[in-house]
C-alpha cells in the first residue's frame, strides 16, 4: 500500500543541539515526532561534505560518482577559478524525478533544477540559503502567485553575512528569519491543501543562517561569546529561530494526511567555526611562506611572544576589509600611508600609489590582489584571502584554493598546470613535506595542533580522473576555533579577526513517524546518502540501482510487519 511522504529538511541543524533542546522542552513538536516515531544520527563524507551536501541528497550518489565537489572549479590552463554553482543533474536526476506515476511538490530546495521528469509542482529559490539556482517555478506563474499572496523571504540572499560583530545586522537577521519562517509555513500549508501528494519535500534554510551567525551568542564557551553579551543581546536568537521552526512544523503537519510518513532530515551539522578561518586565510599565507622562505604577505606576528588580544573589526567594516588592513608592506612609505589613511579610502589610495609608481618608473613586482579588485571582476571568492594570492600561483609549487569548508591545496604540477613547477617524480615527496609542515602548525594561544588530518586525494601524480576534486591535499582542521597560528619554520600568522562564528560539522540526523514505525525506536546508524533511498522506500517508489545509499527503514518496517 502506498503512503504519502512529507519530507522536511532542517538545513545544517546541529543534532546535539536538537537533542538538547528537545530534552529541555524547547522543541515540543520535534520531540513529539521522535516519541511517536524513530530517530537516528547520520554521518557525511570525510571531506568536502559542506560543499556536496545537497548534490548527495538530491542524487543519492557520492561526489566521487557525480564528480561534483564544490561550486567553484580551478582551471589549470589559466589558474583561474570558475563559478559552476550547482551540479548540472545531466548524468543523475533528482531522486524525486519519478515520472507520471507519482505526484510530487518540491518547494525551495537549494541547488536543485527544474526537472521535466517531476510530475507536479516545483518552486526554486524563494528563500533558500545559497540556492545556486534562479528563482523560478513550474508551473511558471506559481512562484509569482505565492509571492503575491505571502510575500518574499526578507532574508533571501541577505543571510551570508560574515560580520558577526555588526549588532544591527544580527538583529535584522534574527527578525527576518522569523518572518521568513512564518511565510514559509504558510506556503507549505497552501501547497499541501492543493492535493494529496505522493511526496511533498521542502527545507528550512533558516537553521543554516542562524548557525553561522548566532553560534557565538548561543555557546558560552565560544571565544566570541562575551562580545554578544557586551553588545546587549538578550535571549538566544539561535534558539528562538529553532523554536519558530518547531512551531511552524506543527502548523505544516496539521495539513498532513493521517496515513502519511513524516520525515525530518538533516544532512549536515554545525558547531564552532573551526575550518573557515584556517581554510580561507591561514592556509594561503602558510603556503606563500612555504614557497618563498623568509617572506610574508599577510598578518605577520612574532613567535615566542604572548599573542595580543582578539581583533574585532569596527562596526562599519566587512571581514575582508578588516583582514586586508593586515597586509604586510615592505615599502615603508606604503606602510605609512596605509596606517595613516582610513581604511574606507584604501581602494582609492592603492590606485593613486599605483599611478605614482608607474609615473616615476617603480616596479613593485607581483603583489597580493586586493579584495575590492577581485570584487570588481565579480569573482565569487573575492572575500577569501586565499584568492588574493592568485598572482603568485603560477610561481608556487603548491597553493591554497578558495574553500567554504576544509583546506584545499593544489600542486602546481608539470604537464597538468600550464606553468607547472613540480615534476611528476617529485609529487609524492612534496605532498609529504607539506603534510609534515601542516602537522606542526599550532594555535599560538594554547599550543595545540590545529590540523586533525591531511588527506591525499590521488594515488599518484598520473591520476587525471576528471571526477576527482581539484585539491591534491585536503586539510581537516581540529574541532576548536583559532585566530593566531604558529609554524616553527615559517613564523606566526595573526591574530586575525574571526570570520563567521558557526561552521559546519559532518553529522546529521533523521526523524521518521508514520505507519508501522515503532514509537520511540532508534534508526540504524546512517549516512547523508541514505536519505533519498529512505524516502523512496517509504513512498513505495523504486530505488535506482546506481544509488550508493540504502534505505534506513527497510529492516525496521520488515520487523513490524
Amino acid at each position: 500500500m502506498k503512503h504519502p511522504v512529507i519530507a522536511i529538511g532542517l538545513e545544517s541543524a546541529e543534532p546535539a543541539l536538537l537533542e538538547k533542546w528537545m530534552s529541555q522542552g524547547h522543541l515540543k513538536n520535534l520531540n513529539s515526532l521522535c516519541q511517536q516515531g524513530t530517530y537516528g544520527r547520520l554521518t557525511n563524507i570525510e571531506y568536502h561534505g559542506t560543499e556536496t551536501e545537497w548534490t548527495t541528497f538530491l542524487t543519492g550518489c557520492l561526489p566521487k560518482t557525480t564528480g561534483y565537489w564544490r561550486p567553484l572549479k580551478f582551471s589549470p590552463e589559466t589558474y583561474g577559478i570558475n563559478t559552476i554553482e550547482a551540479y548540472d543533474f545531466v548524468e543523475y536526476q533528482p531522486f524525486y524525478a519519478l515520472g507520471d506515476k507519482y505526484r510530487v511538490a518540491a518547494f525551495d530546495l537549494p541547488q536543485a533544477p527544474l526537472s521535466p521528469q517531476v510530475n507536479g509542482l516545483q518552486i526554486l529559490a524563494w528563500g533558500a540559503h545559497d540556492p545556486q539556482t534562479q528563482s523560478r517555478s513550474y508551473p511558471l506563474q506559481l512562484l509569482p502567485e505565492l509571492i503575491s499572496k505571502y510575500g518574499k523571504h526578507p532574508a533571501f540572499k541577505k543571510c551570508y553575512g560574515d560580520n558577526w560583530w555588526d549588532t544591527k545586522y544580527l538583529r535584522f537577521l534574527s527578525k527576518a528569519l522569523k518572518v521568513g519562517i512564518s511565510r514559509r509555513a504558510a506556503i507549505c500549508r497552501d501547497l499541501l491543501r492543493r492535493e494529496q501528494w505522493d511526496l511533498f519535500v521542502t527545507i528550512f534554510g533558516e537553521t543554516h543562517a542562524a548557525g553561522h551567525m548566532f553560534w557565538h551568542l548561543n555557546q558560552p564557551d565560544h571565544p566570541l561569546y562575551r562580545y554578544g553579551q557586551e553588545a546587549g543581546f538578550l535571549g538566544n536568537p539561535m534558539l528562538e529561530t529553532f523554536q519558530a521552526i518547531d512551531l511552524a512544523l506543527g502548523d505544516i503537519l496539521a495539513e498532513a494526511p493521517d496515513d502519511a510518513y513524516v520525515v525530518i532530515f538533516d544532512a549536515l551539522g554545525m558547531g564552532s567555526n573551526n575550518n573557515e578561518l584556517p581554510s580561507m586565510l591561514f592556509l594561503g599565507e602558510f603556503l606563500y611562506r612555504f614557497n618563498f622562505p623568509g617572506k610574508c604577505a599577510l598578518a605577520p606576528g612574532k613567535l615566542g611572544t604572548t599573542p595580543p588580544p582578539q581583533l574585532t573589526p569596527g562596526e562599519s567594516k566587512d571581514w575582508a576589509t578588516a583582514v586586508w588592513e593586515l597586509k604586510y608592506e615592505l615599502n615603508w612609505f606604503r606602510k605609512f600611508l596605509r596606517e595613516s589613511v582610513p581604511s574606507k579610502y584604501h581602494s582609492k589610495l592603492d590606485k593613486l600609489i599605483g599611478k605614482l609608481d608607474k609615473l616615476i618608473g617603480i616596479n613593485q613586482g607581483v603583489d597580493l590582489i586586493a579584495p575590492y579588485q577581485l570584487a570588481r571582476r565579480r569573482e565569487q571568492a573575492w572575500q577569501q584571502p586565499v584568492s588574493w594570492y592568485k598572482s603568485f600561483w603560477s610561481q608556487m609549487k603548491a597553493f591554497a584554493l578558495p574553500s567554504f569548508s576544509d583546506g584545499f591545496i593544489r600542486i602546481n604540477l608539470q604537464g597538468r598546470e600550464a606553468k607547472g613547477r613540480v615534476a611528476l617524480c617529485d609529487y609524492d615527496a612534496l605532498c609529504a613535506k607539506i603534510t609534515q609542515e601542516l602537522y606542526s602548525l599550532k594555535d599560538a594561544r594554547t599550543g595545540k595542533s590545529i590540523v586533525k588530518k591531511v588527506i591525499k586525494t590521488r594515488n599518484s601524480a598520473f591520476d587525471r580522473d576528471p571526477k576527482l576534486p581539484d585539491a591534491d591535499l585536503v586539510v581537516i582542521w581540529q574541532d576548536y576555533p583559532t585566530d593566531v597560528v604558529d609554524s616553527p619554520n615559517f613564523g606566526r600568522i595573526g591574530p586575525v579577526p574571526y570570520h563567521r562564528s558557526g561552521g559546519h560539522q559532518p553529522n546529521g540526523c533523521l526523524i521518521i513517524k508514520g505507519p508501522n514505525i515503532a514509537p520511540g525506536s532508534t534508526l540504524p546508524d546512517g549516512h547523508a546518502v541514505d536519505i533519498a533511498p529512505t524516502i523512496l522506500e517509504l513512498m513505495g517508489a523504486p530505488i535506482p540501482e546506481y544509488f550508493e545509499g540504502k534505505s534506513l527503514t527497510r529492516q525496521l518496517l520488515a520487523a513490524m510487519v
